[in-house]
């Protein structure tokens, strides 16, 4: 385990944890913290011996958003635009390393995932809570505009009907509900969320690292890209995988009839 911030990590075998760790705040998120956040997720996406990253809050909270006590700092010094164009901009600078990493993240929740900690989960590739695990907008009691991405993910995963329930009322989520909803892949019990988010991650990390990376890249561009320029993306993609040696070694599992093993990415 290394940092001694507000963000920990901790490497096992090829699975970066990176962890936010203000449980006293609910793991709110400060100016300082999100760039240390950012400089975690940055070092994890570029270092070429991890293949996956889970992201988690320690204690009971996955991230209750934005840290409001430095917002009233702010406030009453009459710096708060000052505040959240900072804030914003490092947020902004997390999620798109999670968005653009070339390899998959799990979000561990082991409970509220509030404002801009509810965009961090939702720019996630993989979603696991506990049943406390609560996914809460909370921009409309603080009278803030959403962001982080939050009005971006929440129309593309629930449709502008469901997305205007959620953000035009303080709308509170539950595990059940948010499974329901694809907001979370799986709901686990609560002693088993660090166990299961490790082991996902590690299945994840056993996989191909490569192929992967263009799903991510694919999936986003499919938001804002037609058929035709997505039909020529995956054409890339698929020829470059072809030049590599994951897919060599998935054609060749399959005529062996094993499980494929593939190689980490070379240097």
């Amino acid at each position: 385990m290394s940092g001694s911030g507000a963000i920990r990590t901790k490497r096992t075998g090829a699975v970066e944890e990176i962890t936010i760790a203000r449980p006293e705040r609910l793991n709110a998120l400060d100016v300082p913290t999100f760039r240390e956040l950012r400089e975690a997720l940055q070092e994890a996406g570029l270092d070429r011996s991890v293949r996956a990253v889970v992201l988690t809050g320690e204690g009971a909270a996955f991230c209750a958003g934005g840290d409001v006590a430095a917002m009233e700092e702010h406030r009453a010094r009459g710096e708060l635009p000052k505040l959240f164009h900072e804030l914003t901009g490092e947020q902004e600078l997390s999620v798109r390393e999670i968005l653009t990493m070339p390899k998959p993240v799990v979000a561990a929740l082991p409970g509220v995932a509030a404002g801009g900690g509810l965009s961090l989960a939702l720019a996630s590739d993989w979603r696991i809570g506990s049943p406390k695990a609560l996914l809460v907008p909370a921009f409309p009691g603080l009278g803030a505009v959403p962001d982080g991405g939050l009005t971006y993910f929440l129309p593309h995963f629930l449709g502008i009907g469901l997305a205007q329930e959620m953000l035009y009322t303080r709308a509170r989520v539950p595990a059940d509900r948010a499974r329901e909803l694809g907001l979370l892949h799986e709901v686990v019990a609560a002693d088993q969320l660090c166990a299961r988010a490790a082991e996902r991650a590690a299945e994840l990390a056993e996989g191909p690292t490569f192929a992967f990376g263009w799903m991510k890249r694919l999936m986003l561009s499919a938001y804002s890209e037609g058929l035709e320029t997505q039909m020529a993306l995956e054409r890339r993609g698929a020829v470059e995988a072809a030049r590599g040696p994951e897919l060599s070694e998935g054609i060749l599992a399959f005529k062996e009839k094993r499980p494929p093993r593939f190689p980490p990415p070379a240097h």
